[in-house]
C-alpha cells in the first residue's frame, strides 16, 4: 500500500486556519506535508511558514472551496479530503488517533479566496481551459469603449456593456454548455454562432448569467425552420419576434408577469429579448434599411419579452396548452407587432366579455382581414377574475372567443362599408374565423387594478398557415 502523504491549504484571515497550526506543525514531523497558504506564505508560524499560493494556481487546481482543506494523496492521487476542522475526519484522513485532542471537536472553515466573487472565472480564463475563440478588439486609454460599439455597429442604438472576457467567462458559467458548441446559423448571412458568441452579445445586452439558458432557448426557437426568422428580418411588415417565457425558471431569475410586463423595468425581462436581437444583427448581419427591410418596425424590436402570470394553479398555462408538460421552462416566440391595449369595464359575463375582446382582436392587420396573421390576447387579472368566476378556464376562454371572431364575409369583401381593402367577394355567402385554427395565443400577465386587457397583433405573412409557425423550445442548462 503506497505511503501517504499530505496537501493543505490555508489562508491567515481564516481564524480555523490560525487554530489547526499547531495540528499542522505536529503533522509535519510525522508525515509527508506539503502546505499552501493563499494570502501569506509566513502563515502559519508554527510549521515555518508555507509555499505561496497567492496567485491561487494550486487551489484552483485542487478546487478548493473552504479552508483549511485536507487531503490525503497516495500513489500520487487524492484518496480523500475534508473541509474545516472536524477532529473525527481529521484522524480518520491522517490515522493520528489524538490529532487536535486539545482543540474542539469541529469549527467550520472559511471561504476559499478562489470562491470570491468574479474570482472562478478569472482563475479559468487564467489558469483552466477556458480559451475564448473571440477575436479582442483593443480600445485605446483615451476611447470610450460604449462610443466604439457605437462606432463600429454592434449597438442597437442604445448603450451596450463592454464584453470583457472576465464578463464573457462569467456569462458563459451561466451554463454548462461549451463555449465552441454551435448552436446553428443565424440569419440573414447565416454566421456560425457558438455558444461563446451569444455569450458575448447577452453580456452586450446587460443579461445576468442565470438568464444565459434562456437567451440560448430563444436562439434555438428562432433558428427552427417553421418560425421562419429570415423572413421575419426582411419582411416590410412591423413585426419583430416576442419571447414569452413559461415555468419556474421565470421565478428563478426574477422575470416580470405583473405590473408593467410588457413595458420596462425588469431586467431579465428587457436584457433576454434584448440579446436575442443582437445576436440577429451582430452574428447574422440583421441590420436596419439593410436586410431589416420593415417600412416602420416596432419598440418591440429593440426587445420584447415577458413571463407569463402561473400564480393560479387552476389555470393551464401557454406552453402546456402547447404540449409541454406541467412545471417545464419553456420559451415561446412569437412573430409580434406593438401593443394594442383593450378597455372594457363593463362586461360582467364571459360571453359579453369574449366578445367585447373580439372586437379588438378583429383590428388585427385590418378590421376587414380574415386568417391574415395570428395574435396574442394578454388578458389582465381583472379580465380574468370575471372568466374565473363563471368556471372559465383556458378551453372555454378560447372556444369563447373563437365564437365571438365569426363574422359574415359579405361584410368583410372588397368594397363593403366604401373600403376597397378586404376579402375576395368570391367569399360573400361564408362565415369565416379571424384567424386560422391554433392563431389566437391567450396569455396572462399584467396588474389588477384596470379591466384593461392588450393585443399583440401578428406578422401577415402569418396567413401562408402551415409555412409560418409559432414556435417553442424547452430550457436547457
Amino acid at each position: 500500500m503506497p505511503a501517504a502523504e499530505f496537501l493543505v491549504l490555508v489562508k491567515r484571515e481564516c481564524e480555523t486556519c490560525q487554530m489547526v497550526g499547531p495540528v499542522l506543525a505536529g503533522l509535519k514531523q510525522r508525515a509527508p506535508l506539503t502546505l499552501w497558504s493563499q494570502d501569506d506564505p509566513a502563515f502559519p508560524e508554527q510549521t515555518g511558514g508555507a509555499l505561496d499560493d497567492r496567485s491561487l494556481e494550486q487551489s484552483w487546481k485542487h478546487k478548493i472551496e473552504i479552508v483549511p482543506t485536507l487531503i490525503r494523496i497516495e500513489g500520487g492521487r487524492e484518496v480523500a479530503r475534508t473541509e474545516g476542522w472536524n477532529r473525527a475526519d481529521w484522524a480518520r484522513l491522517t490515522g493520528i488517533a489524538d490529532i487536535g485532542k486539545d482543540l474542539p471537536p469541529s469549527r467550520p472553515g472559511c471561504g476559499s479566496i478562489t470562491m470570491d466573487p468574479g474570482m472562478p472565472e478569472r482563475l479559468a480564463l487564467k489558469f483552466g481551459d477556458l480559451k475564448l475563440a473571440s477575436q479582442p478588439i483593443e480600445v485605446g486609454e483615451m476611447d470610450d469603449p460604449h462610443e466604439v460599439a457605437y462606432d463600429r455597429g454592434w449597438s442597437d442604438g442604445l448603450p451596450v456593456i463592454p464584453p470583457t472576457d472576465l464578463r464573457i467567462a462569467r456569462m458563459l458559467g451561466g451554463t454548462t454548455r461549451k463555449p465552441n458548441e454551435v448552436i446553428g446559423l443565424i440569419p440573414p448571412n447565416l454566421a456560425e454562432c457558438t455558444i461563446e458568441k451569444a455569450a458575448v452579445n447577452a453580456v452586450m445586452a446587460g443579461c445576468r448569467p442565470e438568464y444565459f439558458p434562456v437567451v440560448l432557448a430563444a436562439i434555438e426557437a428562432a433558428l427552427k425552420p417553421e418560425f421562419s426568422m429570415h423572413g421575419l428580418l426582411a419582411t416590410l411588415w412591423f413585426s419583430g419576434p416576442v419571447v414569452i417565457v413559461n415555468g419556474p425558471v421565470t421565478k428563478r431569475i426574477g422575470m416580470n408577469w405583473a405590473g408593467n410586463a410588457l413595458g420596462q423595468g425588469n431586467r431579465a425581462n428587457a436584457t433576454i429579448g434584448r440579446a436575442l436581437q443582437l445576436i440577429i444583427r451582430n452574428v447574422g448581419g440583421g441590420r436596419p434599411q439593410e436586410i431589416d427591410r420593415s417600412i416602420m418596425g416596432n419598440p418591440g424590436k429593440y426587445t420584447f419579452c415577458f413571463a407569463e402570470d402561473e400564480t393560479d394553479p387552476t389555470w393551464v398555462p401557454l406552453n402546456v396548452a402547447r404540449g409541454h408538460a406541467r412545471g417545464t421552462s419553456t420559451v415561446t416566440l412569437f412573430h409580434g407587432d406593438g401593443v394594442h391595449a383593450v378597455c372594457d369595464q363593463r362586461s360582467r359575463d364571459p360571453e359579453s366579455l369574449s366578445r367585447s375582446l373580439a372586437l379588438t382582436l378583429w383590428s388585427v392587420c385590418h378590421p376587414k382581414l380574415a386568417q391574415w396573421s395570428h395574435a396574442i390576447l394578454v388578458l389582465s387579472p381583472d379580465h380574468y377574475d370575471i372568466y374565473k368566476q363563471a368556471g372559465w378556464g383556458r378551453k372555454e376562454i378560447e372556444a369563447g372567443l373563437w365564437q365571438a371572431l365569426k363574422r359574415p364575409a359579405k361584410d368583410l369583401v372588397q368594397g363593403a362599408g366604401g373600403v376597397a381593402e378586404g376579402l375576395d367577394p368570391s367569399r360573400a355567402n361564408e362565415i369565416v374565423d379571424k384567424f386560422h385554427p391554433g392563431g389566437l395565443l391567450v396569455v396572462r400577465a399584467g396588474a389588477s387594478g384596470g379591466l384593461f386587457s392588450a393585443v399583440i397583433g401578428g406578422w401577415s405573412a402569418q396567413r401562408r398557415h402551415t409555412e409560418v409557425q409559432v414556435v417553442s423550445q424547452e430550457i436547457g442548462t
